[in-house]
């Protein structure tokens, strides 16, 4: 449920078949086939464990998905890595740390990684509070789960 609705969120916002998506913490690439199913062909996906880094790239050859999965700690790939994305989704662990949760977005900006109009959505427990934080626009809670949304010029929800 709470994914069908982060998707109808992102397709009031943008054009699938343009976007150029990095998924953080990706595990199996559930959130990667969903950008993918919908149209979207620059997708990378980024995991430490090399299980689902294969996972996600046979998943993806089966599917004729354009999904680019690479194994690395995301910590490290976001302070070396240079290019730019639409929309970039983070599924970190629930239970990482306040600080780390903070640090990962604040790397996501400092390191220029958001396109003018793009995203950045995080997804944590209800008992993370991120809202707080530069580059907040707004949040969407489904059951325990939290989507917070950040844009380089954050504007007021319009109903």
């Amino acid at each position: 449920m709470s994914k069908e609705a982060l998707f109808n969120i992102l397709n009031n916002h943008f054009n699938f078949s343009e976007l150029k998506v990095l998924d953080l913490f990706s595990g199996t690439g559930n959130i990667s086939y969903e950008f993918g199913s919908r149209g979207c062909e620059d997708i990378t996906s980024i995991d430490g464990d090399m299980g689902c880094v294969n996972f996600i790239k046979k998943t993806a050859k089966e599917f004729d998905l354009n999904i680019t999965a690479i194994k690395s700690d995301v910590f490290k790939f976001l302070e070396k890595h240079k290019a730019s994305y639409d929309i970039i989704f983070a599924d970190p662990p629930y239970g990482m740390e306040q600080k780390e949760f903070e640090k990962l977005i604040e790397l996501v900006f400092e390191s220029n990684l958001l396109d003018d109009e793009g995203m950045l959505i995080v997804e944590h427990s209800k008992h993370t509070k991120l809202n707080h934080l530069e580059h907040f626009s707004f949040e969407k809670n489904y059951g325990g789960s939290v989507f917070t949304f950040y844009e380089l010029e954050s504007e007021e929800e319009t109903e």
